[in-house]
């Protein structure tokens, strides 16, 4: 199956072009970008505009074998010298978000967002509450990108790049967004830089061949994550290689039925508690479609630690986890409920290999880090540091 780009690969394929164009004066058809993957992306650049002091193009969203509702939609930057943005009718303090410069460095990038780009109205997400709503590892791709170009043309002064995209606004109608609380546009994501085929049999494939690899080499244990940022807090919290781990995505009760018929003996699971929280629950396919009754149930686990009724009702009206958990601490018993949710993971994994497989537990959320272990984690710790040296 082929793969697709993400709207960030595109964005900072378009701002790569826009920046060669203003910096050099030369035409760019098309460009390549290096993606946080490994794969390289060659897009071809659309719609290019040029005057002396600003760039504008874009670049088409291609989702690969595994098309969405941006596939298709164009998505624009334009790259101008610093303080050349004028005067679009906008609020130009409340889109600036200047990406703080270490000393050392010349170049002042700042990033922003234009048309068809949502705008962040709720605490919880990857951006903070009046941002636009391009995610981390996009705003560090498009820096990366753009100042390759300002080493190869030896520039050195500020540049601002403005992302837009015109369907953006009607195009967010079909996602999650608006529920988010990112209103006004689509959000610019994207953790690898490429689409992945997302057909399921495809995805289990993958994980039986990566779990089959794994038990052949020997080991009758394995660390296992729902996605690319469980992996990411794994080797940035433990230090334990990406590579030595599997990507379950949203496939918990079959990747555990796998394991058992491959004769593991443990496993760790690690992941984010707006994923793991459903498995609190016995749900063992943690996509949107098959189930979405995070609050409800973070909500019930409140109730039984005894929080008051008034910050139950809070958590119910969050959107996210992650925005529940400032109230979670509030009322002083955060950590009782997170405990208390890693005890029905692991139950509800057990259960699911039939008391086959002992499986431990590592909770975490963006903005707090592990939130929770089972008992014996720990152990875990030990065992994936020496398998790291070896």
């Amino acid at each position: 199956m082929r793969y697709g780009f993400t709207t960030g690969s595109c964005a900072a394929a378009a701002a790569k072009a826009a920046a060669y164009m203003l910096l050099t004066g030369r035409a760019k058809t098309t460009i390549t970008i290096e993606t946080p993957k490994g794969i390289p992306y060659t897009a071809q650049i659309l719609d290019i505009r040029r005057s002396e002091r600003a760039v504008s193009c874009a670049v088409e969203k291609d989702g690969g074998d595994d098309p969405d509702i941006t596939t298709g939609a164009w998505i624009y930057a334009e790259v101008s010298y610093e303080g050349d943005t004028g005067d679009r009718g906008i609020n130009e303090k409340a889109l600036l978000e200047t990406e703080q410069e270490k000393p050392e460095k010349k170049q002042r990038i700042r990033i922003k967002g234009g048309t068809g780009v949502g705008r962040v109205t709720r605490v919880g997400l990857d951006q903070p509450v009046g941002n636009a709503a391009i995610n981390h590892v996009p705003r560090e791709m498009i820096r990366k990108e753009v100042m390759e170009v300002c080493r190869i043309t030896d520039y050195t002064g500020g540049l601002e790049i403005e992302i837009s995209v015109p369907e953006g606004e009607r195009l967010s109608e079909h996602t999650f967004n608006p529920k988010l609380g990112v209103v006004g546009g689509i959000s610019i994501l994207g953790t690898s830089g490429v689409v992945e085929p997302m057909s399921s049999q495809a995805i289990l494939d993958t994980i039986r061949i990566e779990l089959r690899q794994r038990r052949e080499e020997g080991f009758d244990y394995v660390a296992v994550s729902l996605g690319n940022y469980g992996l990411d807090f794994m080797q940035r919290t433990y230090g334990y290689d990406l590579d030595r781990s599997v990507k379950c995505s949203n496939f918990i009760g079959e990747t555990i039925d796998m394991a058992v018929e491959m004769g593991f003996c443990k496993m760790l699971m690690t992941g984010h508690i707006g994923k793991l929280i459903k498995v609190a629950g016995g749900i063992m396919n943690t996509h949107s479609r098959e189930a979405d009754c995070r609050m409800e149930l973070l909500a019930a686990f409140c109730v039984r630690q005894q929080i008051n009724q008034n910050q139950i009702c809070r958590v119910l009206e969050c959107v996210s986890t992650e925005e529940a958990l400032p109230i979670l601490q509030e009322s002083g018993k955060m950590q009782t409920v997170m405990d208390y949710i890693v005890e029905r993971i692991c139950y509800y994994m057990e259960n699911r290999s039939g008391g086959r497989l002992k499986i431990d537990c590592i909770l975490y959320a963006n903005g707090y880090g592990e939130l929770a272990r089972s008992k014996e984690a720990e152990g875990w710790f030990t065992l994936l540091g020496q398998e790291q040296v070896q």
